[in-house]
């Protein structure tokens, strides 16, 4: 029970049942008060009607006329009627009737009278004043009207107390489910925290906010696996590849320790070209995770795409021509986006010079941008050599270098920084077969 009272999902459950349970009473509470003004007003209606026929005899044959009428239907009373009559002088003492009762006051009223076979018992009466100035009363007697609020109460309490029932069993099991769920989510995020990173938030398949939320969580954590796996990829590769051009630094700075002094300017010039790359490397490093944090989609702005791209294609066709390949463009017209304008062209100049490092002399770049409905597609083509299918989900990983590109300069950094900014602006770097070499193409968002 301790468990269930500090269980913030048996709470939930409970509090909602007791909040349905009072709207129920207030309910029936209201309906109980209507239907009880509703039968006294008709009982109401019932005694004027009767009142105003026996004025009527009066005033049509006088004391006698009332007196018999009066007579005829206390003979009908005795065989059920509920209809009960007295007459009263000035003095209050009653002449006439079988209602044994005080004279009441002037109108309609509850009144207790002495019932022959039940003793003391409450009526309804109204009492008028007729011209001898003598007082009639025709009383109903409320059994009727009582009998049914009777049945009206027992028959809601005896379905308030189900609906209670109904509505303990249901937290019980409304609170029981929402506690499985929101243990099943804890009991996954402990063993994350734990150590099991791979492990993710459990989905009923139902649809419903938990399973949303559940998706939510299980891409946030995909996103986190990524992070850390690109950080322990960055921490290993960024010692893998400064070691040798530091170890090679170190040997030859201590090597032109024992030489000429024009080895040593030799030495000291290749030491600055080494620290130069160094640099250069951890600078292209925190550039690619100042795009990861998405810090920078704040400043995003309107693009002129097609501008941008036709731009950048003509100032690179020359130096393609001069580099021995030629460079042709289909650009879509009027295209426009939310961006970063710099970051756009520089994933658009990394595929350039991608396509004119790895492509031999006479190849053909082609640069597409196109439009869909929703999105914007760049797309870099050559008729290089291309690469194989297999390795298309590897060359964008950090400092990845294929076999074919070992014995050029560079870090494997550059289509690496496209697939960050692809993802920055929620898009997404792919390739394709040129058949033959290759086609790098990234998708986004035009807003």
């Amino acid at each position: 029970m301790t468990r269930r009272r500090k269980s913030a999902a048996y709470r939930i459950a409970f509090a909602y049942s007791a909040a349905i349970a009072i709207g129920i009473a207030l309910l029936g509470t209201i309906i109980f008060w209507a239907m009880h003004i509703a039968f006294t007003r008709q009982l109401d209606a019932m005694i004027e009607d009767e009142v105003q026929t026996l004025i009527i005899e009066y005033r049509s044959g006088g004391e006698a006329e009332l007196r018999d009428a009066i007579a005829q239907r206390e003979r009908l009373t005795q065989q059920g009627a509920t209809l009960y009559y007295a007459e009263f002088e000035p003095n209050g003492r009653r002449v006439f009737g079988s209602l044994n009762t005080a004279m009441p006051a002037l109108g309609m009223h509850d009144i207790a009278f002495v019932d022959p076979t039940e003793g003391a018992d409450q009526a309804r009466g109204l009492a008028v004043e007729l011209p001898d100035h003598r007082r009639l009363l025709v009383a109903a007697d409320r059994e009727w009207v009582e009998q049914i609020d009777r049945t009206v109460l027992v028959t809601f309490t005896a379905g308030f107390l189900a609906v209670i029932g109904l509505g303990i069993v249901g937290a019980l099991l409304l609170g029981g489910y929402l506690r499985k769920r929101l243990r099943a989510i804890g009991s996954a995020a402990e063993a994350i925290i734990g150590g099991d990173i791979r492990r993710r938030m459990p989905a009923s398949g139902r649809g419903d906010e938990f399973d949303q939320l559940a998706g939510v969580l299980n891409a946030m954590l995909e996103e986190i696996e990524r992070l850390l796996e690109n950080l322990r990829q960055v921490s290993s590769d960024v010692a893998h590849d400064l070691r040798s051009p530091l170890s090679h630094l170190r040997n030859a700075l201590e090597e032109s320790t024992a030489g000429s002094a024009e080895s040593r300017e030799q030495v000291i010039a290749d030491a600055i070209r080494r620290v130069d790359e160094i640099l250069s490397l951890f600078a292209a490093i925190l550039r690619i995770s100042e795009i990861e944090s998405g810090e920078i989609r704040r400043l995003f702005k309107p693009v002129e795409l097609s501008a941008l791209i036709t731009d950048l294609a003509e100032s690179y066709a020359p130096a393609v021509r001069e580099g021995g390949r030629s460079l042709t463009w289909s650009i879509e017209p009027g295209l426009t986006m939310t961006g970063d304008r710099e970051l756009i062209a520089q994933a658009v100049t990394n595929l350039l010079e991608n396509a004119l490092r790895h492509t031999p002399v006479g190849t053909e770049i082609h640069i597409d941008l196109a439009s869909s409905a929703k999105n914007v597609r760049i797309a870099v083509a050559d008729t290089g050599p291309g690469v194989a299918d297999s390795d298309w989900s590897l060359i964008t990983r950090r400092f990845i270098r294929l076999e074919s590109s070992r014995s050029r300069a560079g870090h494997g950094l550059g289509l690496n920084l496209v697939a960050a900014i692809a993802r920055l602006h929620q898009g997404q770097l792919s390739f394709a077969d040129n058949a033959p070499g290759l086609v790098a193409q990234f998708d986004l968002p035009r807003s």
